[in-house]
């Protein structure tokens, strides 16, 4: 189909009927607007055969001819792509970013799009020709956006700033890909509340410069959770008032996680702090060495606190406390994984203080997991008033005891390889959320110790979807509501192996693909290798 041009109007474009799934269309290559097409003459004139001064010729009529746009080319791909016949929109300097009216709280997401488009930022007035226009409002889900490319103009809105945000990232690659947003309109959502990128700041310092960069690369990629594990057994690393004595040397101050929590909220992420308990807990316990644990043998198993010393609570609690006033996002990681008195093959035989509190708590049946358990319980309670979701890792979640870990506990699954560790579904089928962490898809190891490979962006969107949580078989399908999403994590065991911007390299190709995955888990049609050159493109 086409229009055609008579003088300076233009008629409106004709929006096609098929909608194309984001996926496809994103690595079709299609172009958003093709060459004109030349005019047609008009009839030649002649001579009247009675010698009359011959006709006027009617005024030739100018066409242009455009293909059906093709879905913006984008990482993640768009879910659905209303295609239609048009120019597109690229950007002018005739144009601008506006806001609708009452959607003053988009200013932040305008100056930023304008600033990366080249073009003026222009407030809450009228959207002109040429222009960005960014919207409240629509009854979407949660983090949806309708974009729109009609009559030289975009138009973004969403029923909340975040959708409206990731909207401009759209815009952004696409403009970044092609110099061109497409015809048409894109409606688009994720498939998961919650994606993301886990860092473990403890055993490695990574500057505020540093995070706020992965943080830039997150909020184009629509990742919104930032994980921070930030006290371990090689360090402690965010300046603390009620403890100072266990911050290691190189670490965070607060004003630089302040700043890093105001562009994380500008970006649309939110930060997951932890402070792993009981285990894990070697620079507290490095400040503290009285709060160690010691088997029955004397030994003292590195990073674990005595949780039958009273003192060992007060201690955590008093950095839980701290902290928590420090991050206001939604939530908040309790850790529990990996304490060494349960990874005995008796631990009540082999820590027999432990067991003998455990009993003197909970009752003659109790045991050391039940203790365990109870720490990580009365962690919750010191968070909970605070209204952060709280999480654990699933090897801190013990059955078979007396005590039950709290059922409002987000599973952070990562492993099926620890002693004792069960498979997901066995807490699926107890109503729990879970987020995906799975080890053998998300974990990049540095120095690849115990096993591990650095993962690879190509496996992950081949193989990998939110649902593959344990190893590389999938948990049915009706359990996918509970999967709430998934992470990227980094964990710098061998701190040495590589630089900060060599982990930021290797973590390139992975984090996209992962996104990839989260935004739409349905299997791609494109190649690895044509999603791959696009994530290079749109960086």
């Amino acid at each position: 189909m086409r229009y055609s041009i008579r003088g300076p109007r233009r008629g409106p474009a004709l929006l096609a009927t098929s909608v194309a799934l984001a996926t496809a269309a994103a690595c079709s290559g299609g172009s958003a607007s093709g060459p004109a097409s030349a005019p047609s003459p008009g009839p030649a004139t002649s001579a009247s055969p009675t010698g009359a001064p011959p006709s006027p010729s009617p005024t030739p009529t100018p066409t242009r001819t455009y293909p059906l746009s093709s879905a913006p080319l984008t990482v993640p791909a768009v879910r659905a792509h209303e295609a239609a016949r048009g120019p597109g929109w690229k950007p002018a300097p005739t144009g601008g970013v506006v806001v609708a009216a009452n959607s003053g709280g988009l200013a932040d997401e305008g100056k930023l799009i304008a600033g990366e488009l080249g073009i003026p930022y222009r407030g809450a007035v009228a959207a002109g020709p040429g222009d960005v226009e960014l919207a409240l409002g629509g009854t979407g889900a949660p983090e949806s956006y309708t974009l729109t490319v009609r009559d030289g103009r975009v138009r973004i809105s969403g029923p909340d700033e975040a959708g409206v945000f990731y909207g401009t990232r759209t815009l952004k690659q696409s403009v970044k890909a092609t110099g061109a947003m497409p015809e048409g309109t894109v409606n688009d959502r994720p498939a998961k509340p919650q994606r993301g990128l886990n860092v473990d700041t403890a055993r490695k310092h990574f500057t505020a410069a540093w995070i706020e960069d992965r943080i830039r690369e997150m909020g184009d990629l629509k990742l919104n959770q930032l994980g921070l594990h930030f006290s371990d057994d090689q360090g402690f690393r965010i300046e603390s008032d009620s403890h100072p004595e266990v911050v290691s040397a190189q670490h965070l101050t607060k004003a630089e996680v302040r700043r890093i929590l105001a562009l994380a909220a500008e970006r649309h992420v939110t930060v997951v702090p932890e402070i792993d308990s009981p285990g894990h807990l070697g620079a507290v316990i490095a400040a503290h060495p009285d709060l160690q644990l010691r088997s029955a043998a004397g030994r003292a198993p590195r990073g674990a606190v005595d949780i039958a010393n009273p003192e060992s609570a007060k201690i955590v609690d008093d950095l839980l406390r701290e902290y928590a006033q420090l991050f206001p996002g939604a939530y908040w990681h309790l850790g529990a994984d990996e304490y060494v008195a349960l990874m005995a093959k008796n631990p009540e035989a082999t820590y027999p203080k432990l067991a003998q509190a455990a009993k003197a708590k909970y009752g003659p049946s109790a045991r050391v997991q039940d203790l365990a358990t109870g720490w990580l319980n009365d962690r919750a309670a010191v968070v909970r008033p605070t209204g952060k979701t709280l999480k654990a890792w699933n090897d801190g979640f013990f059955t078979g005891g007396v005590v039950n870990a709290a059922q409002d506990l987000e599973v952070e699954y990562w492993t099926g390889k620890e002693i004792g560790a069960r498979p997901p579904v066995s807490y699926l089928s107890q109503g729990r959320k879970m987020v995906n962490l799975n080890d053998e898809y998300l974990y990049y190891v540095l120095g690849e110790p115990n096993d591990f490979a650095y993962p690879t962006g190509r496996r992950i969107y081949e193989q990998w979807t939110p649902l593959v949580v344990r190893g590389t078989t999938p948990v049915p399908a009706k359990y996918d509501a509970q999967i709430l999403g998934a992470r990227f994590a980094v964990w710098c065991d061998l701190a040495n192996s590589q630089t900060p911007a060599q982990v930021a390299a290797g973590i390139r190709l992975p984090l996209a693909a992962l996104s990839q995955k989260v935004w739409n888990p349905a299997k791609p049609t494109a190649s690895w290798e044509r999603f791959r050159g696009l994530a290079e493109r749109v960086r």
